[in-house]
C-alpha cells in the first residue's frame, strides 16, 4: 500500500496554499491563523491573485466567505495542477522540505484499524515535527465545517468541490463467519446460492447512502449482483471480530 499525507507550511506568496486555507477554514482570519499570517496579509494576497486573473474568487458578503462561480471553476480546474507542481518540486528536491504543523484527518474506522494504525509509529517517527489528529467516522460529513484537512474513505467519491486522489485498490472476499457455519449450511457452490434460503448473509451499511452494500461478484469482465436475505446489518465489520 502507498499513500501520501501532505501538510503545507506555505510561504507568504504561496497562492495555492493561501487560497486552499481560505476554502478549508471558511474565513480569512481563520486561514491566517493556520498559515501564521495576518488577516490583512491574506486579503492582500487574494486581491493580488484576483487582479492577476481578472476574476473574483471569493464572495466576501457572507460569513463564512464562499467561492464565487468563477472561483469554484478555478479551484476545480487549476488548483489540482498547482498541487501537482508543488509535489513535483518536492520530489525533485529529494523531499528536503520538512513536513510540520498540525494535520487533522477524518478516517474510515476499518481503514484506521487495519491499514493505517499499524503504520502510524513509523510515519510519526519519519516526520517528528508533525502533529497528527485522527478521528474515525463512518460518514464523511462536511470536511470544511468540521475543520478537517484530509479524509481517507473507501468507495467512489461523491460529487463535490473536494479534490479526490486514489490511494489503492482493495479486494473483498466472501467468507463464512466460522467453520461451524459451513458444517450446518454447506459450502455454496455458486454466488447465486447465497441468495437462497439455505444461507444467511450479513449486510454492511454504506455510510453515504444508508443502504447495505450490494453483494457483487466479478469474473473477468462479467459483473453479478446477488440479492441476499440478510437479517443482520452492520456499519462496522470489526463487530464480527469481537
Amino acid at each position: 500500500m502507498r499513500f501520501i499525507l501532505r501538510a503545507r507550511t506555505p510561504a507568504r506568496d504561496n497562492i495555492e496554499a493561501i487560497s486552499s486555507a481560505i476554502v478549508d477554514a471558511g474565513t480569512f482570519a481563520a486561514a491566517g491563523d493556520r498559515l501564521g499570517m495576518s488577516q490583512p496579509g491574506v486579503s492582500r494576497a487574494i486581491a493580488r491573485l484576483e487582479a492577476r486573473l481578472k476574476i473574483r474568487l471569493f464572495d466576501r458578503t457572507t460569513r463564512p466567505v464562499s467561492l464565487t462561480d468563477d472561483g469554484r471553476r478555478f479551484f476545480e480546474q487549476v488548483m489540482p495542477h498547482l498541487a501537482g507542481l508543488e509535489e513535483a518540486a518536492a520530489t525533485a528536491s529529494g523531499g528536503a522540505t520538512a513536513v510540520c504543523g498540525r494535520l487533522r484527518v477524518n478516517v474510515d474506522p476499518i481503514f484506521s484499524r487495519l491499514l493505517l494504525g499499524p503504520r502510524l509509529d513509523a510515519f510519526l517517527h519519519a516526520h517528528p515535527e508533525l502533529e497528527l489528529e485522527l478521528l474515525t467516522r463512518d460518514r464523511l460529513g462536511d470536511m470544511i465545517a468540521d475543520g478537517f484537512d484530509l479524509a481517507v474513505r473507501f468507495g467512489e467519491p461523491r460529487n463535490s468541490t473536494l479534490v479526490a486522489r486514489k490511494l489503492l485498490d482493495t479486494s473483498i472476499h466472501t467468507v463464512a463467519a466460522a467453520p461451524s457455519y459451513i458444517e450446518r449450511h454447506g459450502r455454496p457452490e455458486t454466488p447465486q446460492a447465497l441468495g437462497t434460503e439455505a444461507h444467511t448473509c450479513i449486510e454492511f451499511r454504506d455510510p453515504e447512502t444508508g443502504w447495505p452494500y450490494p453483494w457483487e461478484f466479478h469474473r473477468k469482465k462479467k459483473r453479478m449482483i446477488v440479492e441476499t436475505r440478510g437479517k443482520l446489518t452492520l456499519n462496522d465489520p470489526g463487530t464480527m471480530l469481537c
